[in-house]
């Protein structure tokens, strides 16, 4: 079960999902290509919108594929997806990752992106994706490690927003620092047979820049972050929207360019 102080930070405002929906398997995903091949199953763990899914269903058919999610509202938005795409072998469904509704040993990988962060006991959430591979299977899980994210040029409201977002998401429950654990946490759980790795989002180009900046720029103000930040005592208003006017900044500094690394995890069980 999930404990009391756990909360999803981001929420899903528009802002947060013009993020999610830009993921797939190569973006977010591709320290797992290698293993990927026709008629495997896979188990999507924390899919939101379902991009990321949609694209393994696409890469593993006729395999089968299941994404859930704890939001009733982002699985028919993923499952609106699927059937406009007119894939047959991927569902959505809502479930919590501490008791998944699988017998065991039902799936040959279990993936989850940017889902640990987020939880009170990843540790737990692992052994119970555990639960339900097969043996000779694989645990796949990526996360992003906030605190090593770095940007050009310097600026001092990115640093308060790095401060602020550290106190929110720990408030909330969560390990915004969660790439570097992921190797500790699996092994934890029970895991022996693991290959770690990382990978970096860089946002450096002109439309990057403008992308991500602008998304973070409404989710400070509008997002769940923004009444979580208040309500927590991370920020004040004024200090969010200085904090919004520091995104647009570096949104529009020509040597803009900014890096959020991943810790990345392959387990085999």
């Amino acid at each position: 079960m999930t404990t009391n102080e756990e909360r999803y930070t981001h929420g899903h405002h528009e802002s947060v999902l013009r993020s999610h929906t830009w993921r797939t398997v190569d973006n977010s995903a591709a320290y797992l290509v290698p293993h990927l091949s026709p008629g495997l199953s896979l188990l999507d763990v924390g899919a939101g919108p379902g991009t990321i899914t949609v694209d393994f269903a696409a890469r593993l058919a006729p395999g089968s594929v299941v994404g859930i999610d704890a939001s009733s509202e982002i699985v028919a938005q993923a499952t609106a997806l699927a059937e406009s795409q007119d894939l047959d072998n991927v569902r959505f469904e809502t479930a919590d990752v501490y008791a998944l509704p699988y017998p065991d040993e039902s799936f040959d990988i279990v993936h989850a992106h940017q889902v640990l962060q987020h939880l009170g006991d990843p540790v737990s959430a692992l052994r119970e994706m555990k639960r339900v591979a097969k043996p000779g299977g694989l645990l796949a899980v990526r996360d992003v490690d906030y605190r090593g994210t770095i940007w050009a040029p310097e600026n001092p409201g990115l640093d308060h927003w790095m401060t602020v977002y550290q106190l929110v998401a720990r408030g909330n429950g969560g390990e915004p620092d969660a790439g570097r654990h992921l190797k500790g946490w699996a092994r934890e759980a029970g895991l022996t047979d693991i290959q770690s790795s990382a990978s970096v989002w860089c946002f450096a180009s002109d439309e990057e820049r403008i992308w991500w900046g602008d998304s973070w720029a409404t989710r400070v103000l509008e997002s769940r972050f923004y009444s979580d930040a208040l309500e927590k005592q991370a920020a004040t208003d004024l200090e969010l929207q200085a904090i919004a006017r520091a995104w647009t900044s570096w949104r529009d500094a020509p040597d803009g360019w900014l890096a959020m690394p991943h810790g990345e995890l392959l387990a085999r069980v």
